[in-house]
């Protein structure tokens, strides 16, 4: 099969083409013939050297992929708990392996495509709808009627998560790094969209809510967003931080806990490919009772701002690494067809 590689630790010239057998599904596993595959910071940050994967997971990077069963591990069931059949249209988190020709993935983290989404868009699901349920619903729980900051609004996580909240009824402040980000956010749902380089997000989440402050904060960049966002919060308000890409000390911040005390605030935060297939699978059967009707109606849509093909890795991921993009960016991996339904 046809896979990406990293070479070594580094830039994006690092990822290079190279062939490797064709693996096998194990026990409840499924093999996809990809047609598609999702790129996502987790990837950058593993071609970086900073991000390995888990134990026991392919060093090809990917986590997430669009394509057709081909071949079935013993067992393999889907997160309802009915059995995958060959020829299956399916998209999937995997832990790794995604940039490749064919990739193993766990029965219960594949889900059904979408009708009416095509190979690429249906690659740019799995990654970010997983994140952003199990910590803004879940996690976060966020619910109808509250009032939510998500930074990084035009980032994939962004796009679906402004998406996701209000679609669930939730009233969304976004950030974003221009007034063109900013004018997309407002397009998916935003009521609110603030320049993070020119303006003051506390001060637009505050304005946003009569000066009560946000229920709900999902953070990306961590860091010296920490003390701002206490103070974005509402009384009994929640901070979940998914990422830590801050330019002054992503992974490290004072703490002021008199804000946290007087306002009852809760922090938490998650990463996602480390966790247990029964957890992934968990969220799947949520994301597919709860959030696939709303794809396969149209009312939420992943965003994709661009494609590539698989041998393209590397400009993929100097596109994502620019920041300029809005949405997803995808490696398309099938040679003809690229229908998914």
């Amino acid at each position: 099969m046809r896979v990406i590689e990293i070479r070594e630790p580094g830039g994006p010239d690092v990822l290079q083409a190279a062939e490797r057998p064709t693996p096998s599904p194990g026990p409840g596993e499924v093999l996809i013939a990809v047609a598609a595959a999702g790129v996502n910071r987790p990837d950058v940050m593993q071609r970086q050297g900073k991000y390995p994967p888990p134990a026991g997971a392919s060093d090809v990077p990917g986590l997430e992929v669009a394509g057709t069963i081909t071949t079935l591990g013993a067992g393999a069931e889907g997160p309802d708990g009915r059995r995958w059949r060959e020829g299956d249209r399916v998209c999937a988190l995997v832990a790794g392996g995604g940039y490749a020709s064919h990739c193993v993935a766990p029965g219960p983290q594949c889900l059904p495509v979408p009708a009416g989404l095509d190979w690429a868009t249906a690659a740019a699901l799995p990654e970010t709808f997983f994140t952003v349920w199990t910590n803004l619903f879940d996690r976060g729980r966020l619910s109808a009627g509250e009032s939510v900051l998500i930074h990084g609004g035009t980032s994939g996580i962004g796009t679906t998560a402004i998406q996701l909240a209000r679609a669930f009824g939730a009233r969304v402040v976004a950030t974003a790094g221009s007034v063109e980000k900013c004018r997309a956010c407002e397009r998916l749902g935003a009521e609110r969209a603030v320049n993070y380089r020119d303006a003051d997000f506390v001060e637009a989440a505050r304005a946003a809510t009569a000066g009560r402050g946000v229920d709900v904060i999902l953070d990306i960049v961590g860091g010296d967003y920490l003390a701002r966002n206490l103070e974005a919060l509402a009384v009994d308000g929640r901070l979940v931080v998914i990422g830590l890409i801050g330019l002054i000390g992503g992974a490290k911040a004072p703490l002021d806990l008199r804000p946290v005390l007087q306002k009852r605030l809760t922090i938490t935060g998650s990463t996602l490919r480390p966790r247990a297939v029964s957890e992934k699978g968990a969220i799947a059967r949520v994301l597919l009772d709860r959030v696939w009707p709303l794809i396969e109606s149209g009312a939420v849509r992943p965003v994709i701002h661009q494609t590539f093909p698989l041998e393209r890795a590397a400009d993929a991921h100097r596109l994502l690494e620019s920041s300029v993009h809005v949405g997803k960016i995808v490696l398309e991996v099938g040679e003809v067809d690229r229908r998914a339904s």
